[in-house]
């Protein structure tokens, strides 16, 4: 159990213990705090020591005199092992046993200089995460590029409609006929002048009344 000294000047120091998931311990000169400290120099509710990751600290509560270590006035003083602080004139020392360090340096997550320590042949590589294919999803380049060009036939289509139409119109007025109606008559005529003439047999002569 983490364990807390406080010394009042001219008084016997009185020891505190507490488990190491206590979250919160309120010190100051009021009854009402978990720590009762008996000294003009400590405000009614002076500070607190909270239970953080990996170890402990102690917050200021805004006191007249402060919260001190080494002499320098800190709103917030992280606590190890062996440190004494200064809470107006009364001595707060602050001690853990070795298994409430290993403990707490177990919830620490590890630094920099540790990572790096590592043998880099033990070390695994990160596999690359590969993102979920859905069936049925088309890419969004891909929709756009095949309505692109859905949209170019669609336009040459209307506009080959409209160019044939319009010529359909100045045809009709220009010859008064239809242009579908001239294509279809000059189709037969081509066809028509395409057939041979049917010639007479080689060596025939011609028929009596004929000569």
């Amino acid at each position: 159990m983490p364990r807390v000294i406080i010394t009042v000047p001219d008084q016997t120091p009185q020891p505190y213990r507490f488990l190491l998931d206590r979250q919160a311990v309120q010190l100051g000169r009021g009854s009402d705090n978990d720590i009762a400290i008996n000294c003009a120099s400590v405000s009614v509710h002076h500070a607190v020591m909270e239970r953080i990751e990996g170890g402990y600290q102690i917050r200021d509560l805004d006191s007249t005199n402060g919260s001190k270590l080494d002499g320098a006035r800190m709103p917030i003083i992280p606590l190890r092992d062996g440190l004494s602080v200064k809470l107006g004139d009364v001595s707060f020392d602050f001690s853990l046993s070795d298994e409430e360090k290993e403990a707490l340096s177990s919830e620490k997550p590890p630094t920099e200089s540790e990572i790096n320590k590592e043998d880099p042949d033990t070390v695994k590589p990160k596999k690359p995460v590969k993102k979920p294919v859905k069936r049925g999803y088309v890419p969004s380049e891909t929709k756009d590029s095949a309505q692109g060009a859905l949209m170019i036939v669609v336009f040459a289509i209307l506009a080959a409609l409209a160019f044939f139409i319009g010529l359909s119109i100045r045809h009709e007025k220009d010859t008064g006929q239809s242009l579908i109606k001239s294509i279809m008559d000059k189709g037969k005529t081509t066809a028509a002048e395409s057939v041979p003439a049917p010639s007479s047999p080689e060596g025939a002569t011609p028929a009596e009344g004929q000569k």
